[in-house]
Parts: structure tokens; sequence; C-alpha cells
């Protein structure tokens, strides 16, 4: 067995009822609490373990957070009850170092969770992750590079992830991105760039992420991980010149409710979250290619003259007369994890914009 594999199920062996330590993985650990093979490693090992050398393969530092395991201390926040939700679990964001992703990032920080941002703008995610840090006092998040679209790069950002706190619990897959245009005018290199990010990413990152639960829960059979994917309301009704972004956030849909028929043997719940349109963001306000500037552009706003025009009209379409924010995605997420009856589903947070029916 590798570093890759071990460190997972070690996650699995020491689960708590509702997650596992931190693992954290050494090429060599001196006077290791716990020697063996990784054949033997089931049978060895003991609750209150704190670091374990397996032969051929390397070392592993255990504790309840990433510092605690590196330092061998017994530091961690103690969180009871439904505030204990995301407390100490590994959480990951893809394209977390800004938008809603930033926000998804900054408020699963502020309820315990140890959160990698994972973002091709790595610079970005590194300086979001240190800014985290220095405010807690503590280890709380790690930037990680990837590009969603590339497997390769998928599968790297994996193994980092495992190999630095020994698994994951919760992967939140935000990476988006929007192009808005006719049907009659879109080009194929545009569509294919939405779906291969909002539609494809979602779908390696599952692929690479779901193995790893799967050893999690393996020693145990009740360790529950979670795959949440942030959609979008036009997730759940057509967008009008907006057909390559809604598309790929229906088919997502399509992908989490196979995902959570097959995963749901290992524990693993799959979900999405359904926004409204977060306004204040990049993918809406940034001034050259943000969305208020492209849906001016291609008069999907009819009679718009001015960027205020096109989001007095978004606005007044929210009956709860705002857009969506990190906090609002990031307590539906909560939710998901909490639930653990809850699988397979589709969360509409659009302040009343959008109803299932």
């Amino acid at each position: 067995m590798k570093a890759l594999e071990i460190a997972p199920l070690l996650r699995g062996l020491t689960f708590d009822g509702e997650k596992g330590d931190i693992v954290v993985f050494k090429e060599t650990i001196e006077n290791a609490d716990l020697t063996c093979t990784a054949e033997e490693l089931d049978a060895k090992y003991q609750i209150g373990v704190r670091s374990v050398s397996v032969d051929g393969v390397g070392g592993f530092l255990l504790g309840e957070d990433y510092d605690d395991a590196v330092n061998g201390t017994s530091n961690v926040r103690k969180i009871y009850g439904r505030a204990a939700v995301a407390n100490n679990k590994v959480c990951v964001v893809t394209g977390g170092a800004q938008g809603f992703g930033e926000g998804i990032v900054r408020e699963l920080v502020k309820n315990g969770a140890i959160v990698f941002i994972a973002d091709m703008n790595v610079d970005g995610a590194k300086k979001l992750a240190g800014e985290l840090n220095k405010q807690a006092g503590r280890t709380v998040a790690f930037g990680v590079a990837v590009n969603v679209t590339d497997e390769e790069s998928v599968k790297a950002m994996m193994d980092e992830i495992v190999l630095t706190v020994g698994g994951i619990d919760l992967f939140v897959s935000n990476a988006g991105v929007l192009k808005a245009g006719s049907v009659k005018e879109m080009t194929l290199k545009d569509f294919e760039f939405v779906t291969d990010v909002n539609y494809i990413g979602f779908f390696l990152c599952t692929k690479h992420v779901a193995p790893v639960m799967e050893l999690m829960n393996k020693p145990s059979g009740k360790y529950f991980t979670d795959i949440v994917t942030i959609s979008s309301k036009s997730a759940l009704e057509g967008s009008n010149k907006n057909a390559a972004y809604a598309g790929s956030k229906f088919g997502s849909v399509g992908l989490v409710q196979s995902f959570a028929k097959e995963l749901v043997a290992d524990n693993t719940k799959v979900n999405t979250v359904c926004p409204g349109n977060f306004f204040d963001g990049p993918l809406w306000s940034d001034p050259e290619r943000g969305l208020f500037v492209q849906y001016l552009n291609t008069g999907k706003v009819p009679g718009a003259k001015t960027l205020d025009d096109v989001r007095s009209f978004y606005e007044a379409q929210v009956p709860m007369n705002r857009g969506c924010d990190g906090e609002d995605v990031t307590k539906a997420i909560l939710y998901s994890v909490e639930q653990k009856y809850e699988t397979g589903q589709a969360i509409p947070v659009t302040g009343g914009q959008v109803m299932l029916n």
C-alpha cells in the first residue's frame, strides 16, 4: 500500500462518530508510537496513538487538527452541537480564491473547518489562506493549485491534500464560469469552455475525491462524507441568452443525482446548492468581463442603457430584494452535511426568485 491509501485509512481508523483525525504524512518518523506493516495496521492501531511508522512507506502524525498533529499537542478548539457540523473537518473549495468561493471559504473557517482553497490563481489562494491563518492563530487554511478541466491537475490536487491532512470530509465543487450570448451567435469555443469548467470539471473532481472518501469509510462503514457542487438557479429553469451556462448547470444536477445513487454505498452524500445571483462578486460586477457588462452588451435586458439599469432589473426580480452571498450558500452547504438522510438533492437559495414545483 502507498501513503495515499494509508492516510485515508488512518482517518477512518480514528473515526469518532463524526470525523477522523488529521493525518500528516512524513518521509520518516523516529520513535513512533506504533511501527508496523501496512497489512498489520488495522489490527494493531489503537485509539490514542499519535504517530505511526509503516514499513516501506513512511510515517504519519495524527491529531484533532493540523497544528496538534504536527506538534504533538492537544490544543484544538472544542465545539459541540449544531455549531460543530464542520469543526475540524477537512473541506475543499474549488474556485475558492474569489467570488462565491471566497465567501464560502471564509464562512467554513468561521465554522471551524480546515479549508483547502483550490484555484488556478494559486497566489491568491495562498494569500487568502495566510490571512485566515493569521486571524485564527492556527493553521486553518491552505492554498492549492488546480485547473478543474485538467485531470492531471485535479489528481495532483487530491494527492497533495491527502498527504497534507489525510483525507477530505467535504468537497465543494464551486469553480464555474459563464459566457452569455444568443445561441445564434455563440461560438463553439465559448460553449465548450463553459461546459468544460462547469460540467466536466465537476465530473473530474468527483472521480478523484470519491476513492479517498471510500477509503475513509472502509474501517467503520459509518463515516459520512459529502460532495456539494455549487450550481445556480439557472439549473432549475432556463436562462434567456445564457444557454451554455444553464445547460451546464442542468447537466450538473443530473450528475449529482447519478453520483448520489452510486456513492451512497460509501456513505458519500452528493448534493447541489442552487444560489441566486451574487451581484457584488466578480462574476457579476467585474468592470470588464462581469455579467452586468456582458448582459448590457448583448442586449439581454431590454431598454437597459447603463450597468445600473441592468443591476436594477435583476434586483427587482428577487422577492427578498437582494442578491445571494457566501453566508447564504454556506448555510445550505452545512445543512446538507448535517442532514444524514439527504442525498441527490438540489437546494435552492434564491431569495424566493425560483421555487421548486
